[in-house]
């Protein structure tokens, strides 16, 4: 078998004696262990980029894809999108998007997250697109590495647990106006028979043609009773109806001390017949309106009321005071209670966290009231001790802040 010539064949024994061959040698050496330093690092980018859940794609300035992760085949039909136009193969459309997060990203150049809905298998999926420019070393953007993550399933959780949520309220609501509105139709219909009984006199003084200054009395005493009542009806129904805030909503100027006092009117059912008085007002006067939406605030203040009320089961006081602070409004809810467990503190508002027992608790409530208030700008906070009880601020911005929301 004929031996491979080696390097030293090749240059001869001369120059092998010569100092350049094991400069050469050396280098040779260099860059066989460069390339395994390469090599690896391109198995480990590989890797990274193979572990990546969401779809990938590194798309040029014109929007033409140049790579994708290969999550790509299991999201997309389309065989090899390399060269295609990102619109086409994402969204199905003959021109870029106007909502698309890559357009924003090259204007401004900067990373931009949107959520986009894309149709795929008959069916519209959500994304929540993320577009990062990839620039030169002078900074400008020459391509765009696009992540897409499927949100659709967690978009449709989370309208079902703020559809829960909703009926939950309602229920808490139910009773409230169930029993406000007894009262008045109680007397609506206890008055109503008061007059139907009062009619047969009536009759007989008609008849007779005599006058009866205190059967007039009575008729205008009770019609005036039923008219209030009913009046006091068509109220709580407002109230009921201002509650479910609307598709379409505007922040207005929003009065605490008054949706404090509304909120209170549907709870007088709870708060009737304690030990002790339970609510503590201390509410001053000289606060300025927020700028919100009224029917979302009272949802915060009611699950704040209602987990006070939890707390001290009819045997402590619930104080509800608002003050104004430097740039902020404070809406504040305290009780004297049993207090929450430090190691629970941080965890109030993750969704479905609940100290109650199974059955007894949702853990929607806080969650839902921190996303309420972070929607306006806002921060809720809490304060407690175990067996002294928990206080919760919730700090909305003055107006002059509030406005620009």
């Amino acid at each position: 078998m004929k031996k491979k010539p080696t390097l030293e064949d090749i240059i001869g024994l001369e120059h092998t004696k010569l100092g350049f061959f094991g400069e050469l040698n050396k280098k040779i050496d260099e860059l066989k262990e460069t390339n395994l330093e390469l090599e690896r690092r391109q198995r480990e980018l590989q890797a990274i980029l193979d572990g990546i859940t969401d779809v990938m794609a590194v798309v040029s300035f014109n929007f033409r894809i140049i790579t994708v992760n290969h999550v790509f085949d299991d999201v997309f039909e389309c065989e090899d999108p390399k060269g295609a136009f990102c619109y086409e193969v994402f969204r199905n459309r003959e021109a870029p998007c106007p909502d698309c997060p890559m357009v924003i990203a090259r204007e401004t150049n900067e990373v931009c997250r949107k959520l986009l809905i894309c149709p795929l298998g008959g069916k519209n999926r959500q994304f929540e697109v993320t577009a990062s420019p990839l620039r030169w070393s002078n900074g400008r953007s020459y391509r765009f590495l696009l992540l897409m993550r499927d949100v659709t399933r967690e978009k449709e959780y989370q309208a079902r647990y703020q559809h829960a949520e909703k009926m939950a309220t309602i229920g808490v609501l139910a009773a409230g106006v169930a029993h406000e509105i007894n009262n008045p139709l109680t007397a609506v219909s206890g008055f109503s028979k008061g007059l139907k009984r009062r009619l047969p006199r009536l009759d007989a003084c008609l008849a007779e043609g005599r006058e009866s200054r205190e059967l007039m009395e009575d008729f205008n005493e009770y019609l005036d009773t039923i008219q209030g009542e009913c009046e006091r009806c068509r109220d709580i129904v407002h109230e009921l109806l201002t509650f479910s805030p609307r598709k379409k909503v505007a922040f207005i100027p929003i009065d605490l001390r008054s949706l404090v006092l509304e909120m209170l009117k549907l709870l007088r059912y709870r708060l009737d017949g304690g030990s002790s008085p339970l609510i503590c007002l201390e509410l001053d006067e000289s606060v300025p309106p927020v700028m919100g939406v009224g029917a979302e605030l009272k949802q915060v203040l009611l699950n704040l009321i209602f987990n006070a009320l939890e707390a001290i089961r009819d045997k402590g006081t619930i104080t509800i005071r608002t003050r104004k602070t430097d740039g902020w409004v404070v809406l504040s809810v305290e009780d004297t209670g049993k207090g929450i467990p430090e190691e629970h503190l941080d965890k109030l508002f993750d969704p479905f966290f609940t100290t109650k027992p199974v059955g007894q608790g949702t853990g929607i409530g806080l969650s839902t009231c921190y996303n309420i208030v972070h929607q306006h700008r806002g921060e809720i906070a809490v304060e407690s001790v175990e067996n002294q009880g928990s206080a919760f601020h919730v700090k909305l911005p003055l107006p002059a802040l509030g406005e620009t929301l």
